[in-house]
């Protein structure tokens, strides 16, 4: 195989199925030697099995590809860094993470447990800290001993995240981190050679199928907007070294569509030069708001 990763060594997490699972074939597709790392878990995060990663990994053995299979917990910080030592142990380097897994808990947030809670902030967003952070000592080791390194942080955030979604406060919050650790790491790893930048996708999956029905593939034919496998070109290209420039950004893809997000930047201001008094904040937030953009809606509302 050959293509635009040609023998870039690359981790996805959540590989299994999905999105993730696009990831992993469309890498190996362009040339990349890719651990595909998935707990075999159910939607909700529940139970496990080899067997997803197992064959996703077979599949791109059977196109001429290579891959090897990791069953360890992204959230676990010694399994994260037994995933990243499959990268090493495997394909004698790693150049590309791309953070994906993660599963749903849907709740109201004044129905949500904690365990719900804690179980979906932590393989969203502790997963994706831990993957990432053995990857960047990896990283900055190999150029502080003055190798040349050209390497990739995806993650995956959510337009929950971006914009809230009725029904998700922990996913939206994990995902909302997310985008901000982005942020961090691309602004910390470059001096290291590594970029990082986040994706927004809108797909179907296991975890949208049953809420939305709107986005079952059509029966005729047509462009399937809503598979997973059109999210995974932007995420090989980011991957690439075409993509050694691109830091700190955050795209929405769906279907066709690629897009940034904006996020958050400073908006208007009023300085009154002077500590304020709560009484004369009434007019001057009422100003503010007048002339600030109007927010995006949460997601179901």
């Amino acid at each position: 195989m050959s293509g635009l990763c040609e023998g870039r060594v690359v981790i996805v997490t959540g590989a299994g199925r999905g999105i993730g699972r696009g990831h992993a074939l469309e890498f190996a597709r362009q040339g990349a030697r890719v651990v595909v790392n998935d707990l075999g878990a159910e939607s909700d995060g529940r139970g496990a099995s080899d067997s997803p990663a197992a064959q996703v990994v077979q599949a791109i053995r059977d196109a001429g590809g290579e891959a090897v299979a990791n069953g360890d917990d992204v959230a676990d910080w010694e399994g994260a860094r037994r995933i990243v030592q499959t990268a090493l142990d495997t394909f004698g380097g790693l150049d590309v993470v791309v953070n994906n897994a993660g599963f749903l808990r849907d709740r109201m947030f004044v129905s949500a447990g904690e365990d719900e809670w804690d179980a979906v902030v932590r393989v969203h967003l502790k997963g994706h800290f831990c993957v990432s952070r053995h990857a960047a000592e990896y990283w900055r080791n190999q150029s502080k001993a003055g190798q040349a390194v050209d390497a990739r942080i995806i993650n995956t955030s959510s337009g929950a995240g971006l914009q809230g979604s009725v029904g998700q406060s922990a996913y939206s919050a994990a995902k909302g981190g997310i985008a901000s650790l982005t942020l961090v790491q691309a602004a910390e790893l470059r001096r290291y050679g590594v970029t990082a930048n986040a994706i927004a996708p809108a797909a179907r999956t296991r975890m949208t199928e049953a809420v939305f029905a709107d986005m079952k593939a059509p029966e005729d034919g047509s462009f399937d907007e809503n598979a997973p496998e059109n999210i995974a070109p932007l995420v090989v290209w980011l991957g690439s070294t075409e993509a050694r420039e691109v830091t700190g950004r955050v795209f929405e893809v769906k279907g066709g569509i690629v897009g940034t997000s904006d996020g958050w930047r400073d908006g208007p201001m009023i300085d009154k030069g002077a500590r304020w008094e709560p009484d004369e904040l009434g007019s001057v937030v009422k100003e503010l708001i007048e002339k600030s953009p109007v927010p995006q809606k949460v997601w179901g509302t």
